[in-house]
């Protein structure tokens, strides 16, 4: 493994997991009997929007938080997010008792925002891409002298969202297949990291919107490149730009693949996790359910899907789920 590779390791999420021991949810694997029934083979969800802000982003938030002196805390936290991010941001320092400044897009969902406002934060709303928000974000430490906490493209980032795969390998050591999304790379990179070392034999698929495939670009081209911004897509969450550095080492070492899905399905993926499961998932939590059912990706032994978050409001979900 390259030097990059080696900045993570089995070692750094069993840490981070025992600084979220009693702070975060350990999500249940949950059996679909349905998709079980569609696939052939027994198919679980990994719900992570019952984690604490809605989403998988506490755990790297709060694993990062964690590890910060004392003083750096108390100057105030500022990140860039696309929504989820701040949001775990915004809910971690309230834990610690600091102010937050969130960078988000114009475009965020309006659970996000007024989630993060919420919790306290002050937030800005610039741009639609990652590149934009964070530059804000920048300015703003550097003007308040304010402590950055990266959205993905960290190790104590990848650690902490690779508790994740570590749940998963504990829970169900026969695992055969995981689905997980791609959006700047974090939680792919975590819990490919942690699966590959915990069950070498499993799968680990990515799965990334169709508008946004910044990591299938990026393993054409050899290493990360920027495409173009898609801000109208519908998986918000996943819409970043270009892959994290240190994510697409250890992705384009560990990710067996990762297919595209499109928008046009995941309203379909959402309705199906209501309906059968009673599970409220925003459309880049149900993108791995999307994958299995239209074929994109086929179960192998025993597959968990990833159901990375569920931050979206009442009037976003009917419009999205009306029939038409």
């Amino acid at each position: 493994m390259t030097a990059e590779q080696t900045l993570v390791g089995l070692d750094d999420v069993r840490r981070a997991a025992a600084v979220l021991r009693g702070v975060a949810v350990r999500t249940p694997l949950l059996g679909s009997e349905p998709l079980s029934a569609h696939c052939g083979h027994r198919v679980l969800l990994k719900p992570e929007q019952l984690q604490r802000g809605g989403a998988f982003k506490f755990r790297g938030a709060y694993t990062y938080m964690a590890g910060l002196s004392d003083a750096e805390r108390s100057r105030g936290v500022v990140t860039g997010s696309s929504g989820n991010h701040g949001l775990a941001v915004a809910l971690a320092a309230t834990m610690f008792g600091v102010r937050a400044t969130i960078v988000m897009p114009t475009t965020a969902p309006r659970a996000k925002r007024e989630g993060a406002e919420r919790l306290g934060a002050r937030c800005f709303y610039i741009g639609t891409t990652t590149a934009e928000r964070l530059a804000k974000a920048e300015e703003l430490q550097a003007a308040e002298g304010l402590t950055f906490v990266p959205p993905f493209d960290h190790s104590t980032i990848i650690a902490g969202q690779g508790t994740v795969g570590l749940e998963i390998a504990e829970d169900l050591p026969s695992v055969g297949t995981v689905i997980v999304q791609v959006g700047g790379g974090g939680l792919a990179a975590g819990v490919a990291l942690a699966i590959k070392a915990l069950v070498p034999s499993a799968r680990v698929i990515g799965v990334e919107p169709e508008g946004s495939p910044k990591l299938t670009r990026a393993r054409a081209a050899g290493m990360p490149v920027t495409i173009p911004a898609n801000p109208t897509g519908l998986a918000d969450g996943l819409l970043a730009v270009r892959i994290g550095t240190r994510n697409f080492a250890i992705l384009n070492a560990a990710l067996d693949d990762v297919v595209t899905v499109s928008d046009a399905v995941l309203p379909d993926a959402m309705r199906f996790l209501l309906d059968r499961h009673k599970l409220v998932t925003e459309p880049s939590g149900a993108i791995t359910v999307a994958a299995l059912q239209t074929g994109r990706v086929q179960a192998r032994g025993d597959t968990v899907c990833v159901l990375s978050g569920g931050n979206i409001e009442w009037d976003g979900l009917q419009e999205l789920l009306a029939d038409e």
